[in-house]
């Protein structure tokens, strides 16, 4: 094990595939001569050159495009977006040629193609590139949604990604690119579609994906003085989704709270509460609550950025009432 920080194990994950792999190439603005606007490509033109590593001009949708034509020709590439914000101006070759490539084609076309780089609020970024848009991606067939919240993730996950012959979107966070963790060296896979319980526990589960992984934790540790034991599950991929792993938990703990950074309406935990409502409705003994971000657009001061986020006490209050232990209020921003 070597300690990592997350964007050090992107850019470890990154190199290894392409040192094994000639056909994988990295492309996107300033991912060469600046070493990434993030620094997660740092070091990699000086390794793998100007035709592996390529930075291109300010256009989502064109460079994009030539990423989709790339992997339609043989070549594996890694498309860096500065921000997933700015893949809304790709959004035509991601949904309309690289998710629906291979069926279009009779199966004649795969796509292997990622699509990376950090999504979510990071500090004051305002309501332009703060969006959490993953929900727009696990909407669209034929696409994956990746989202690694822990530094081993984030390398396991990539390289999984990378050498999936599907298109995977796969989103980062800005806010966790300097957290550090263990980080397995070599053959690190691991699978799409397997999450992982960060914190067992019998009495809740709180599902929670990206860096409210974190937010999640640090409720229960507060919740665990107060002898209330929680299960936080971390999807890791949100399509495919490890529904059983899921399932089973609230099948042991009879309650479950989603927490997701992103808007609720049409959310990502808006499917996660259908498919458990749907499919371990007997065993539930509340109603499963959701935390969200707020139904705005992000607010660029500072103390309205934090009211607009979830955070712990949300988190808490949230566990607090489907165990009864407090009355019900307004429920947070769902």
């Amino acid at each position: 094990m070597a300690m990592l920080t997350y964007r050090e194990a992107l850019n470890q994950a990154m190199r290894e595939e392409m040192r094994r792999d000639s056909t994988i190439v990295l492309m996107g603005e300033e991912v060469g001569f600046y070493n990434g606007a993030y620094k997660v490509s740092k070091g990699m033109l000086e390794e793998f050159g100007p035709m592996r590593v390529l930075d291109t001009p300010i256009t989502e949708l064109g460079f994009t495009g030539l990423g989709v034509g790339a992997a339609m020709v043989g070549l594996r590439p890694i498309v860096e977006m500065m921000t997933f914000n700015f893949a809304i101006l790709a959004l035509d070759q991601i949904v309309n040629s690289a998710a629906k490539m291979l069926y279009m084609s009779g199966g004649q076309f795969p796509v292997p193609l990622v699509v990376r780089g950090p999504g979510g609020a990071a500090h004051q970024l305002a309501a332009q590139h703060s969006q959490s848009i993953e929900s727009w991606f696990c909407h669209v067939p034929g696409l994956k949604v990746v989202m690694p919240s822990t530094p081993a993730d984030a390398k396991g996950l990539l390289k999984t990604s990378i050498r999936d012959n599907n298109p995977v979107v796969f989103i980062e966070s800005e806010v966790l690119y300097g957290t550090r963790g263990d980080v397995p060296e070599g053959e690190h896979l691991i699978p799409l579609g397997v999450a992982d319980i960060k914190r067992p526990g019998k009495d809740v589960t709180v599902i929670a994906h990206s860096k409210m992984v974190f937010v999640a934790l640090e409720a229960a540790a507060d919740l665990e003085k107060e002898g209330v034991d929680v299960e936080v599950i971390d999807p890791r991929t949100l399509r495919p989704l490890d529904t059983e792993t899921i399932l089973e938990s609230v099948r042991k703990t009879n309650r479950a709270v989603v927490v997701e950074e992103g808007w609720a309406f049409c959310g990502v935990g808006a499917q996660l509460v259908d498919t458990i409502q749907h499919r371990a409705f007997d065993y539930l003994d509340a109603p499963v609550l959701r935390v969200t971000g707020a139904d705005v657009p992000m607010p660029y001061a500072k103390n309205l950025e934090h009211l607009a986020l979830p955070d712990k006490q949300r988190v808490k209050d949230a566990v607090n009432r489907v165990l009864y232990r407090q009355p019900a209020a307004a429920e947070a921003h769902a």
